[in-house]
């Protein structure tokens, strides 16, 4: 991989050189990833391009579809939803976002709904969609595509930017000599350009030796087994209607897929008429739907999004774990996440909950208690005391917090011993009633609270291990080993809706959890589902699916092009330094810190390629989220970025530009 000084303009025979490797399409510049990575980038040359000069010509390449790209694919069921509000969703920057390019304003998605103009070449569907969209809904990934591939082609339709989508899949990245890289896809063709963005994603993991076993006994037993991936690439008409059929993993694709073997197969679910709960539903059978029995090491599923009406919630503003607090801790280095954040922590998720009990429900507080007597006890307590606080605090025990066990159930019986049955069934009906509370009465809900506190506190974790505050081991352990995907369950759940019709399914016996501590394994020929908290026979079934999402990291992706920079040193991974000497890997690609070129084995950036979003997460954290207007994107910062880049590599050409334009 070249060095940066490799910033001169190709000679002749430079160009004949890359010509001479097969290089049949020359461009300005590759994006591999056709998502809204690329998109934004488009966009951002659109907008940075002056007047006058000729149009930047890119190849964009995704495998499946350039501007949606995989995940908002737009053949995918309209069951499959955005979690995110639909006014939450842009690809222009605004304002907000800190960026050298010039502001040029663009509709976010519900600007783009409410347009008249509709393109000759839009979905029948979309229409049908649009027509139900509000701000505070959930849109279908297929229709935030089609936003995504419209403003793809309005930035293209300025004349500032020729676009060539390309259909394939990226397995080598070459350097052709003075400046130019070739990106090499699978089926032989070469696109050549001195600047390359890789944008791929959310890139998924290889099959596992545990994947390759499972999948191996299936087919030899006659079984049937969705190992995991997208659940709009997996065929769900394999799993058996009228069975039990055993599912692992209850984050946000486990929504997806209850809902395409639920409603998929024509089942409906009404309002079931409670009062007292509104939101509460009835499940009415399809007849083809199976009994999914499922099961985590948490053993509950995500927690639901809170239902406001016709508006959105209030922004948490955090009382103890302030900005305030957070600089100061930036201030350290090297220090341990259990010790130094996380005590702080607990005490905001527990004032967070208390908070509403007080205002909301003064009568679940010990009398006398008061707002700043809480607080104080709180800011006194270390990482252990706090739940010790809360149960004095709060006389009825249903409603007090173990801030060790936010996304798990309440604590089991003494010594950790399992529960039973009964007990457990309990514990789902309590966490039905607790669900349903936060989708109905979001402002009484403490789990609301809680959940929004998390919301407002994971980014400025981030930002920690992003400056370097926090010890590597620690980080590895600690913020990506639990707080991160704690931080998922309690603040990336499913719409409001869609959480109700789970437990709906619960409601009905469609679903059933299996308890905490869930693993399921191939034994005497069936799949066996078993937990270590609860106190039941196995269960077994000849279906199994994995619902698993990938976490984004590259150590062992499936993706062709980043195996092969990593496996030739070409690219390597980020590691966080650690007090003892010895760096962690963050799982994710090294990226230089202001233009995220991709760094190299030997140290070497390559000023030529930039990598944004989830393959470089660590040095880019905030990247993988979707841009909200008035609110600074990280994904739309490196997309401008990235357009810089791809305008200075081309000013860099000098003469042998002509000579390129014409290839």
């Amino acid at each position: 991989m070249s060095g940066t000084q490799d910033t001169g303009a190709p000679a002749r025979d430079d160009l004949a050189r890359i010509a001479g490797h097969g290089a049949h399409e020359r461009y300005d510049a590759v994006v591999v990833g056709g998502g809204p990575r690329a998109v934004a980038v488009v966009v951002r040359l659109a907008a940075r391009l002056g007047g006058g000069e000729r149009p930047v010509r890119v190849a964009v390449v995704d495998r499946v579809e350039v501007g949606p790209g995989a995940t908002w694919r737009t053949d995918q069921s309209p069951l499959l939803l955005n979690n995110t509000y639909s006014a939450h969703t842009t690809i222009h920057a605004d304002e907000s976002t800190p960026m050298d390019g010039p502001v040029v304003p663009g509709p976010d998605l519900v600007r783009w709904a409410s347009d008249d103009r509709v393109r000759a070449d839009r979905p029948a569907w979309a229409a049908r969609e649009i027509a139900e969209l509000r701000p505070w809904t959930y849109p279908s990934r297929r229709l935030q595509g089609v936003y995504y591939d419209e403003q793809l082609a309005d930035a293209v339709a300025t004349g500032r930017v020729e676009l060539t989508p390309v259909l394939g899949t990226a397995v080598d990245l070459e350097s052709a000599g003075s400046g130019w890289r070739t990106v090499v896809l699978e089926d032989g063709r070469r696109l050549a350009a001195p600047s390359v963005v890789l944008a791929q994603g959310m890139v998924q993991t290889r099959r596992s030796p545990r994947v390759r076993s499972l999948s191996t006994s299936a087919e030899r037993h006659g079984l049937v087994y969705v190992e995991p991936g997208m659940p709009a690439e997996r065929d769900w008409d394999r799993v058996p209607g009228g069975e039990t059929v055993l599912v692992t993993g209850l984050g946000a694709n486990f929504f997806d897929v209850v809902a395409l073997l639920t409603q998929g197969r024509g089942g409906r679910f009404v309002p079931a008429g409670d009062p007292a709960r509104p939101a509460r539903l009835r499940y009415l059978p399809g007849g083809d739907e199976p009994l999914l029995v499922a099961g985590s090491r948490r053993g509950l599923p995500y927690r639901a999004k809170a239902a406001y009406a016709d508006s959105f919630p209030p922004r948490y503003e955090p009382v103890l774990a302030t900005r305030e607090w957070f600089a100061r801790v930036a201030t350290g280095s090297s220090q341990d996440f259990r010790t130094a954040v996380w005590p702080q922590l607990a005490r905001e998720f527990a004032w967070a909950h208390l908070s509403v009990l007080l205002e909301h429900r003064p009568e679940a507080v010990r009398d006398g208690l008061g707002r700043g007597e809480l607080l104080s006890a709180l800011e006194e307590a270390d990482a252990d005391g706090v739940d010790a606080v809360v149960a004095e605090a709060v006389t009825d025990p249903r409603l007090r917090l173990w801030t060790g066990r936010l996304d798990r159930p309440s604590p089991s019986s003494p010594g950790g011993a399992a529960m039973s049955e009964a007990k457990w069934r309990a514990e789902v009906a309590r966490f039905a009633e607790e669900e349903l509370e936060t989708i109905d009465d979001p402002e009484r809900s403490p789990r609301n609270a809680v959940n929004r506190a998390m919301a407002a506190l994971r980014g400025p974790v981030q930002r920690l291990v992003k400056l370097g505050a926090l010890d590597g081991v620690s980080v590895a352990r600690d913020v990506a080993g639990w707080f991160t995907p704690l931080g998922l369950a309690l603040a990336s759940g499913p719409p409001p809706h869609r959480a109700a019709q789970v437990l709906a399914l619960i409601d009905a016996g469609v679903v059933e959890l299996l308890g905490e501590g869930s693993s399921v394994e191939f034994e005497d020929g069936l799949f066996v589902g078993r937990s270590t908290s609860v106190r039941r026979a196995p269960v077994r079934a000849r279906a199994f699916v994995e619902t698993r999402m990938s976490k984004g990291v590259v150590t062992d992706t499936d993706d062709p092009l980043l195996r092969t920079l990593l496996g030739s040193g070409r690219a390597r991974l980020h590691r966080w330094p650690g007090s003892g000497g010895a760096a962690v890997s963050s799982g994710t690609l090294d990226v230089t810190s202001e233009g995220f070129h991709l760094v190299g084995d030997d140290g070497a950036a390559d000023e030529r390629v930039t990598v944004l979003g989830i393959p470089a997460g660590a040095v880019q954290p905030g990247s993988a989220i979707g841009a909200t207007p008035g609110v600074p994107s990280p994904l739309l910062a490196g997309a401008d970025v990235a357009a810089a880049g791809i305008l200075a590599a081309r000013a860099s050409l000098g003469a042998g530009e002509a000579v390129a334009a014409r290839g």
